[in-house]
């Protein structure tokens, strides 16, 4: 089935893309909406500008749209976005990387059905150590990019996921897979990818003790 991957940058979406390939899927496009607002209701914030840079190391055309961030009207540009996937790209379904979020799932699921579309989420529901772990399994580059949780700091900002960190995370009341917006991610390299990411340039802001982000100013290509 030919689909669009909803794609935030972070690791969710990216891993929802790479099971859903493996599931003998096509992904002919890729989907990004960039709020304009730091709160948005449905689409993680950090680097994704930089979702331009992955789409070119997946070779993957991007649909990128602006949105004001705003609850509702997020909700109609995301189904102008994925309308215009399906007129140019022929999607027969979309791929999202709900994986505990009521919320989202459901407001994707509506927007398919509106345009009959299917709606595939590959790692809805999964166990939050597993996936991790999973991710880790599959040769996934995650970086971490944002924190807002209680014993999240300035030092996790900049590292790679990898079984210290989740041990790490454990120690915390955080959901793993920080599906509260406990942390943010940036994929800098997977299967998907034919190219990898590496950064070259970053500025990390710190608005209290566990609450910043770290911004890449400048993102390079390089080959595997």
């Amino acid at each position: 089935m030919k689909l669009a991957a909803l794609i935030s940058g972070g690791k969710d979406s990216w891993y929802a893309a790479y099971l859903a390939e493996k599931h003998n899927n096509e992904i002919v496009c890729l989907v990004t909406l960039n709020p304009e607002r730091d709160d948005s209701w449905m689409f993680h914030v950090p680097n994704i500008d930089k979702v331009q840079e992955q789409a070119e190391a997946a070779e993957i055309p991007l649909i990128l749209l602006p949105t004001e961030g705003i609850k509702e009207q997020e909700l109609s540009d995301l189904k102008e976005a994925i309308n215009l996937a399906k007129q140019k790209h022929s999607i027969e379904g979309v791929c999202a990387g709900a994986i505990a979020s009521q919320y989202q799932k459901e407001r994707v699921e509506n927007i398919c059905k509106e345009l009959d579309l299917k709606l595939v989420a590959p790692i809805w529901g999964m166990r939050p150590e597993q996936y991790m772990l999973s991710l880790i399994l599959d040769k996934f580059e995650v970086m971490v990019v944002g924190v807002a949780a209680e014993g999240l700091d300035k030092s996790f900002l900049g590292r790679n996921i990898d079984k210290e960190m989740i041990n790490n995370f454990k120690k915390t009341d955080i959901h793993l897979a920080g599906e509260g917006g406990e942390y943010e991610t940036f994929v800098l390299d997977c299967p998907l990818f034919k190219k990898r990411l590496e950064v070259w340039g970053s500025n990390t802001y710190m608005e209290s003790k566990n609450t910043g982000k770290l911004i890449i100013d400048k993102i390079q290509l390089l080959k595997k």
